[in-house]
């Protein structure tokens, strides 16, 4: 769409103005443009034109210009002259294949580009060396003008420029779970970017610079409300809002796609019927596409969530889910929009008594008989896995089965189960695992990858991620998570990538090449999804945590005797879920017949997924040649061992990382470090005290130095029970029932320096305060302020205070004062007496 020339004036004017150098607070993520070295910018200098030329004004061909201009200027110092004719001498040229093929044939390219891609190359005419940045399209030529840069910014040669590049999967999209009240369902990183109080924000400039961002990775689609959605955000009245969005998108080849509320005909149409056969309802669509279309003529399409966790659905009428994909796909194809169906279809209601009843088994068995009734724009949008983004699930077997149906595979880039961002895990290591697996559809090498990108079966398909940035100066809560969005989309523009490549190019673009800081961001990052696989849920167990509440803290038994799924079915006896044909669920089956032999036998099943397969007993010997209950321990504590490594490995970083992202990315890590510790004592006790198997190494329910709160001597205090028990160390924790309460507990070991670990509880509903003395002297105050997803004392609300190099003597008295608020009443769990690193003993 070709913009007005004031409008274009406007827009680069602005784009010049911000190339102005900005705070590290983590805002400018990977496309930061830090100035290069001196010895490193002279190597350019004179391989970067002086000169841009500009082809074309469609709005991201014009965006492709200022970026060029911005990411010059930040790395090499320098501006671009801008031209509108091509000059007698080296110069970028910036616009698509047909139009450098209209104004300069002898510079084109020979053959065309596809959709998407681009051309970077170094052409010699008349003697004089042009760099041609073009592509198929006004999107291709933005992506090459990101990547352009991305390779200075990489530090890679530009000589001999030759280098043409086309996304991997066609499709390639965002899903945000935003709510129009600007809540976002499982966000973390702040308040909606888009929507306050059932308007869209005034100042949107926020999203355009997310729409860059976006832009550099290839993604070209973004759903901006909750696939639990608000019927409302298709009304008259909310449509001009929506267009507001669109246009703030629009300069990035980024457009935006809507999630529907099913009941859309009952609940704002007036109908008494959503019966998607229903001429009424049918009619009801069309016009609601009809006017979204009018208010926003590029609309990508839509996402529907039917019949799951709630949501209203086409079995209200005995109708299919391909019934209710079709209605709106066949609404949409006058516009060419597309509608994303999601498979995460299950009965949450089912009875866990049932022993057949199996959640994994859920998306195949609604989906398999459909195959081929869907329209070719609907697409069914499949999980990674087949349970709800678990640390560890095989891949969905619905990618393997459907044949003629478009599929595209969604990836949580927002960290649901995976520490809701508190915590580091770097998810390129996991999605790797799953877009490689071979699914051996008939018989053949037929990998996810090729599968949901339509390359093995026909029906076109691709990617979706679930990434809710949200109003955090890094937009996630975590500078390190910013890593999983740009690993999505490097991942749907090449599969092929390695998670070790993406996490580099992060680490440099974000960090830059200092050789220690890489070493320890990629040390850090590559190994996050297996250390916290190991403190969380290994051998297939899933995360052993909230799956009823807040999806965050430990609690082992949340999984089982609901509808929500029976996980794990540990008893006294033995752990895991019984899925063979033979004896169980007849889940491996729906696998083709090469990995369904697999998956049958406990023999051939990997470690890592025999317990989402088996049933076992604690004391089945495992490939490694552990006992399960063994490794249970034995991973919980390295786990743990891992991340309290992390926070050292980064405090060594101290000078080499601008002082905000430092210190904010330490006490990150030094969270994650005391969080880890809670999930390993929690998972832990609790398979020890339901195996009664004691850990061959003595650690588990053994503590040195720890004194329990409720064994202190209590001043105002009360014993409180903790629910589930696993979430405090001992039996219980204690709570403050008075204006203030002390518990004091008397230093018996030898003199020398030590560090002082209280835990205590902060949880919503007030802000207590803590003071603690040792031998009457204030060593340490502070406010229990965190933001935390519980208002109870839980593995949720655990928290740490370590206070470091106290000198400790025989007898001295050691005070934790607490100063409740409101429903927060300064509960504590313990306190532990460790040795100072590199103590001096005296």
């Amino acid at each position: 769409m070709a913009a007005p020339r004031s409008v274009l004036l406007g827009f680069l004017m602005a784009l010049l103005l911000s190339v102005t150098a900005s705070a590290e607070t983590g805002y400018d993520a990977w496309l930061r443009y830090e100035a290069l070295d001196e010895s490193v910018a002279d190597s350019y200098r004179g391989t970067v034109p002086a000169v841009l030329v500009t082809l074309g004004n469609d709005l991201p061909v014009i965006s492709a210009r200022g970026e060029l201009v911005r990411g010059i200027r930040g790395m090499l110092g320098r501006t671009l002259r801008l031209e509108s004719a091509i000059p007698e001498e080296p110069a970028i040229l910036l616009g698509t294949v047909s139009d450098i093929r209209a104004m300069a044939p002898e510079l084109a390219p020979d053959s065309d580009i596809p959709e998407d891609g681009f051309l970077l190359r170094t052409v010699q005419f008349n003697f004089v060396s042009y760099t041609i940045v073009t592509g198929s399209n006004d999107r291709g030529v933005l992506y090459g003008a990101f990547a352009y840069l991305r390779k200075i910014a990489l530090h890679q040669s530009l000589a001999g420029l030759d280098w043409q590049e086309s996304p991997f999967s066609p499709i390639r999209w965002i899903n945000h779970w935003d709510n129009i009240d600007g809540t976002i369902e499982r966000g973390y990183g702040g308040r909606s970017l888009f929507w306050d109080d059932e308007r869209v924000h005034d100042d949107l400039s926020r999203v355009t610079d997310y729409a860059r961002f976006l832009a550099s990775l290839g993604i070209h689609a973004v759903s901006i409300n909750n696939v639990n959605a608000n019927p409302r955000v298709i009304e008259a009245d909310m449509l001009p809002d929506v267009a507001r969005i669109a246009e703030a998108f629009r300069p990035w080849g980024v457009r935006i796609a809507l999630s529907l509320d099913f009941g859309s005909p009952m609940r704002i149409g007036g109908l008494d019927t959503f019966d998607p056969l229903d001429p009424a309802v049918v009619e009801f669509w069309e016009n609601a596409v009809d006017e979204v279309y009018a208010a926003v003529p590029d609309l990508a399409g839509f996402v529907l969530k039917a019949d799951s966790e709630g949501r209203v659905g086409p079995s209200a009428y005995g109708r299919t889910h391909a019934d209710a994909a079709n209605v709106i796909a066949r609404a949409l194809q006058p516009y060419g929009g597309t509608i994303f169906y999601r498979g995460f279809v299950y009965d949450n209601r089912m009875d866990w008594r049932d022993p057949a009843n199996d959640r994994a088994r859920a998306a195949h068995d609604n989906f398999i008989d459909l195959d081929g009734d869907f329209e070719p724009n609907a697409i069914i949008q499949i999980k990674n896995g087949p349970i709800d983004f678990q640390v560890r699930e095989p891949a969905s077997p619905l990618f393997g089965a459907l044949r003629a149906t478009g599929e595209a595979i969604e990836l949580q880039i927002t960290q649901e189960y995976f520490g809701q961002a508190r915590h580091t895990v770097f998810l390129a290591p996991m999605w790797k695992e799953v877009l490689d697996f071979d699914m051996r559809a008939d018989g053949r090498a037929t990998p996810v990858k090729a599968i949901v990108t339509g390359k093995v079966f026909g029906p076109r398909g691709g990617f979706v991620g679930v990434s809710n940035a949200g109003l955090d100066d890094n937009w996630y809560g975590n500078h390190m998570s910013q890593a999983n969005l740009y690993a999505f989309g490097r991942l749907a523009w090449d599969p092929d990538l390695t998670a070790h490549d993406i996490a580099d190019e992060w680490s440099r673009l974000t960090f830059g090449h200092d050789p220690e800081v890489v070493r320890t961001v990629l040390d850090i990052q590559l190994t996050s999804y297996d250390t916290f696989e190991k403190y969380t849920g290994p051998l297939g167990l899933q995360t052993l945590t909230d799956i009823t509440g807040n999806h965050y803290g430990a609690a082992v038994e949340a999984s089982e005797r609901n509808g929500w799924g029976q996980w794990h079915k540990a008893d006294e006896e033995a752990v895991g879920f019984d899925r063979s044909v033979a004896t169980g669920t007849g889940f491996a089956g729906q696998f083709p017949s090469q990995n369904a032999a697999m998956w049958e036998s406990v023999e051939t099943t990997p470690d890592e997924l025999v317990l989402f397969f088996h049933h076992v007993p604690y004391t089945h010997v495992l490939h490694s040649g552990k006992t399960v209950v063994q490794h249970l321990y034995d991973t919980h504590y390295e786990g743990a061992d891992a991340v309290a490594g992390y926070a050292r490995a980064w405090a060594e970083l101290a000078g080499r990382v601008d002082e905000q992202r430092f210190s904010e990315i330490r006490d990150q890590l030094e969270y994650q470090a005391g969080q880890a510790e809670v999930w390993r004592d929690a998972v832990a006790r609790w398979f020890w005290r339901t195996s009664g198997i004691d850990d061959d190494r003595g650690r588990v329910g053994n503590y040195p130095g720890r004194t329990e709160a409720e064994s202190m001597n209590l001043t105002g205090y009360d014993f409180i029970e903790v629910d589930p028990w696993e979430g405090a160390s001992g039996e219980g924790a204690v709570e403050c029932n008075a204006a203030t309460c002390t518990a004091t507990l008397e230093y018996d070991g030898e003199a020398g320096w030590r560090d002082l670990v209280v835990r205590y509880f902060d949880h919503l509903g007030g802000t207590a305060r803590f003071e603690v003395r040792v031998a009457g002297q204030t060593v340490d105050e502070w406010r229990a302020d965190d933001r935390v997803p519980t208002r109870r004392p839980d593995s949720s609300s655990s928290s740490r205070r370590v206070i470091s190099g106290i000198a400790l003597r025989p007898g001295d008295e050691i005070q934790i004062i607490g100063f409740p608020e409101n429903d927060e009443k300064a509960e504590l769990d313990y306190v532990e007496i460790r040795e100072t690193a590199q103590s001096d003993d005296r």
